[in-house]
């Protein structure tokens, strides 16, 4: 591990202080912003406010919203009130988050007042951002200001090993299920995935977030992963291949997160052709989620020159990323072509072949099963799913069959179960 911090915020907001002015998010179509200022004082506030509603330790908060500028002062303001932040696809059915909410036992809701008739019925109080006031529900503004006014009495003790994050994934085998992550595991990720991140760079990097924030890899590897290392990130709540082209020039996005479909997009579209192409500042697009076929990036490397595309690979049941590039040590920033990285520090990984749990040699396909302290603590209420997916000795088993070259780079080659992935969802 590479800190002391207790808890997740406290850890993601280290060394703030020099950058409360700094904008931490806005708003690629509205415009709207939060600063660092306002994460810290905000999510603070909210703490407060939710401890005095009767929120406590270890309880759920689902969080139903689309990428808005106040997401990360909500996940953040959750988890430092002891609770459990889940959040939940805005454009799922009803059925679909009720499930969620039920299963996790939620607590509360936090919405809009555009998603607030899905959730209205669900027997549990909701917390409705914006101006608006809704009957029925709490409004977000009243909510800081309440908290605004209550002392720090109630101030709760949480240890890094509470949960602090309950996603919901298909996992391996396609059924829903809760994620149990803790404040160490989420920090232990940062620090894998950040290791080689530079200080002079601090301050500088400017996120896309298109990737659905309540998505681990949104919450985790865009928001968290951007405020650790106070950069602005850039919300954007549906992909339009304009929107996303003129928010990548206005914004001057330099690392962009994306999916396969959108650099299948960016190469074959023709309304790529009417934007100045040499106003970009994009530096590195990140694609995870699906493999990304060799003739594709070709073509986007010879219409993208200047920047470097690197393939990741990431588990919700590992706390996001989990192979991914950027070694120093080798005086690289990316692995090879088609590779989806190196073993990050502070992971062990094995190969093992799915018949007999016997671990294979280099350039072998198996399983790939990773060990580390990031790997989540067991599907929630769920022992038989856990104990498929997690062995005796804390191995986690992905589903997926890859090797490891001599020169250490790995290659995702097939799946134990097949899912249907449709834009990055499975």
């Amino acid at each position: 591990m590479c800190t002391n911090f207790c808890v997740k915020p406290e850890f993601v907001l280290q060394g703030v202080e020099q950058y409360v002015e700094k904008v931490a998010f806005v708003e690629a179509v509205t415009g709207k912003s939060v600063t660092y200022g306002d994460v810290v004082r905000d999510s603070k506030r909210l703490a407060k406010a939710l401890v005095s509603l009767g929120l406590r330790k270890g309880q759920v908060m689902v969080v139903v919203l689309p990428n808005v500028a106040e997401y990360g002062i909500i996940a953040l303001g959750i988890m430092s009130a002891g609770g459990v932040f889940s959040g939940a696809n805005p454009t799922a059915l009803v059925s679909e988050i009720k499930k969620q909410v039920e299963a996790s036992g939620a607590r509360g809701i936090i919405t809009d007042s555009t998603n607030f008739e899905k959730v209205k019925t669900l027997g549990v109080p909701i917390i409705v951002l914006g101006e608006e006031k809704i009957e029925g529900a709490v409004n977000w503004r009243d909510l800081l200001e309440a908290g605004d006014k209550l002392g720090d009495n109630n101030k709760v003790e949480i240890l890094q090993t509470d949960l602090c994050a309950l996603p919901f994934s298909s996992g391996t085998t396609g059924l829903q299920k809760g994620v149990m992550l803790t404040h160490r595991s989420l920090i232990a990720n940062l620090c894998s995935t950040l290791f080689s991140f530079r200080s002079e760079m601090i301050g500088q990097v400017v996120t896309l977030g298109l990737i659905p924030f309540f998505h681990i890899y949104g919450i985790v590897g865009i928001c968290c992963a951007t405020m650790k290392n106070k950069g602005k990130v850039v919300a954007m709540s549906r992909f339009d291949l304009r929107l996303f082209l003129n928010a990548l020039i206005a914004h001057e996005v330099s690392f962009a997160p994306i999916v396969p479909p959108i650099i299948l997009n960016l190469v074959k579209n023709p309304i790529v052709d009417e934007f100045d192409l040499s106003k970009l500042k994009l530096r590195s697009v990140m694609t995870a989620a699906a493999p990304l076929a060799p003739e594709l990036l070709t073509a986007f490397e010879a219409k993208f020159p200047n920047v470097q595309v690197q393939e990741a690979y990431g588990l919700t049941e590992h706390s996001c990323i989990t192979l991914t590039h950027g070694d120093p040590e080798k005086g690289q920033g990316i692995a090879k072509r088609n590779s989806v990285g190196f073993i990050l520090p502070n992971l062990e990984v094995k190969f093992i072949d799915p018949d007999t749990g016997r671990s294979l040699p280099k350039n072998t396909s198996g399983e790939i099963c990773v060990r580390s302290q990031c790997v989540m603590q067991g599907y929630f209420e769920n022992k038989e799913e856990t104990e498929k997916t997690i062995d005796e000795e804390g191995w986690l088993h992905t589903g997926d069959i890859g090797y490891i070259d001599d020169d250490g780079d790995i290659f995702i080659v097939d799946r134990i179960k097949e899912l249907i992935k449709y834009k990055g969802f499975q």
